[in-house]
């Protein structure tokens, strides 16, 4: 393939990473090819589908083109809930040869399907974005992604098997074995939560253990919002470089996209699956550089076609190409969303805004909750923060100056007044998996 921009020192160039530098009339002539085709088997095949279509007077023949997306019905989570288990599938259950859910912890989970060509694809996308990022066939990895139910460990599992890489499937817990198998295993790339490699640096550090004096390189991080002052923090501390890769279960689970070795936004593998921005209110397109709501759409998914997608996850698309020369689009990594808002007296806040302000005050960890409680029918935000041995004094002088820096911090970041608890070192719970970081004990009448 000719005028391909690729450095890689290794001088490896896969046919699988030919799809990343696709000419964009290329691209897109496959887009419209592939989202004719699955608009036809939804249709066809999912009666919740053609229900919504018919809503809008639409049929498969409308649609000739990827510009013609904007035409169809958004889908959402409660449509996947509505119609629990089975109901969006397209094809029939003896074609299907996995089936994953949500790990949600109200209601019933969201239920996703897979033809062995899906799986084709998730492996490959998974591949793809491994390659981005400097994963080789190497490496040992340790992968302390959940698996089971959870697309996380079993996605980055056969995305690093196809690789060729050295998988060790720890999936989560147990964080002192995680941290002998670090050592004494050689490992020298990791997967998971990164609230989680956090906590596994933490009790690295108190077992007398440098994680950066091991012989550990990259990480591949996501299933949660995370800052660039998070990245900064895992990158500093562990002496790896820290990758954003992005997915979700009900599109397809990790590998939706990930970013390359610049760091500088996540490339969409929009061969398979199309990003749009919408204004989250007004639902309109909204034009590359503004920011809004990530809608996905799969355009090669057999088994549960899902098209327009309302993600709740914020961000853009970028305007520039990115300088690895590849021509897929790149969206913002995602910090926040949507559905993780929550207002306080008429201000939208966002737990990553508060994690930011933390990241940037003097010795403040990353390991925090938001606590929210009413008090005389008013809204309180109360930031419990963990605080380093080193920090801990006597002198409640010095805790209350701490206390007060921090505050400072939060509050300009998110323009309105909270108070600030100290937490001793250990004391604020752990997540294996996703870090719940808000927890809401307001009572409205």
């Amino acid at each position: 393939m000719k005028n391909i921009s690729w450095n890689d020192q290794d001088g490896l160039f896969l046919p699988e990473m030919a799809l990343d530098f696709l000419p964009p009339e290329k691209l897109r002539e496959i887009q419209s090819q592939r989202l004719i085709a699955t608009v036809k088997l939804a249709y066809d095949h999912v009666p919740f589908f053609r229900a919504r279509m018919e809503e809008k007077g639409l049929t498969p023949g409308d649609i000739k083109g990827i510009d013609d997306i904007v035409l169809l019905p958004f889908s959402m989570k409660k449509d996947l809930r509505d119609t629990y288990p089975y109901g969006l599938f397209a094809v029939d259950m003896k074609e299907v040869v996995r089936l994953h859910a949500s790990s949600g912890t109200t209601g019933k989970p969201i239920v996703v399907g897979y033809t062995q060509e899906d799986m084709d694809v998730w492996t490959q996308a998974v591949k793809r974005g491994l390659l981005a990022t400097g994963f080789r066939n190497t490496d040992i990895v340790q992968n302390f992604y959940g698996y089971g139910l959870f697309t996380g460990g079993l996605g980055i599992h056969y995305g690093l098997e196809a690789l060729g890489a050295t998988v060790i499937p720890i999936s989560g817990g147990n964080t002192e074995r995680q941290i002998m198998v670090l050592k004494d295993f050689n490992v020298t790339a990791v997967g998971g939560t990164p609230s989680y490699f956090v906590h596994i640096i933490d009790v690295a550090d108190k077992m007398g253990i440098d994680i950066s004096r091991l012989n550990l390189k990259r990480g591949i991080f996501g299933a949660e919002p995370w800052s660039e002052g998070m990245r900064t923090y895992i990158q500093e501390r562990s002496g790896i470089k820290a990758f954003d890769i992005y997915g979700l279960s009900e599109i397809l689970g990790p590998g939706v996209g990930c970013e390359c070795e610049h760091q500088n936004g996540i490339h969409i593998f929009e061969d398979h699956f199309f990003p749009e921005i919408i204004d989250p209110e007004t639902l309109q397109p909204l034009p590359d550089g503004e920011e809004g709501e990530l809608v996905i759409s799969t355009i090669s998914k057999r088994a549960m076609p899902i098209l327009r997608y309302r993600t709740r996850d914020i961000t853009s698309i970028e305007t520039e190409k990115c300088i690895c020369g590849r021509t897929i689009r790149r969206i913002r990594r995602i910090g926040r969303r949507s559905d993780d808002m929550f207002i306080i007296r008429g201000v939208n806040v966002y737990p990553s805004q508060i994690e930011t302000a933390l990241l940037r005050a003097e010795k403040a960890l990353p390991h925090y909750q938001i606590v929210l409680e009413t008090k005389n029918n008013m809204d309180l935000v109360d930031i419990h923060v963990e605080v380093s041995r080193e920090m801990i004094s006597d002198t409640v002088s010095d805790m209350d100056a701490i206390s007060r820096r921090l505050r400072h911090a939060i509050e300009q970041v998110i323009g309105i007044s909270v108070a600030v608890t100290l937490r001793e070192p250990g004391s604020i719970p752990r997540s294996e998996g996703k870090a719940k970081r808000t927890i809401d004990n307001r009572q409205h009448i």
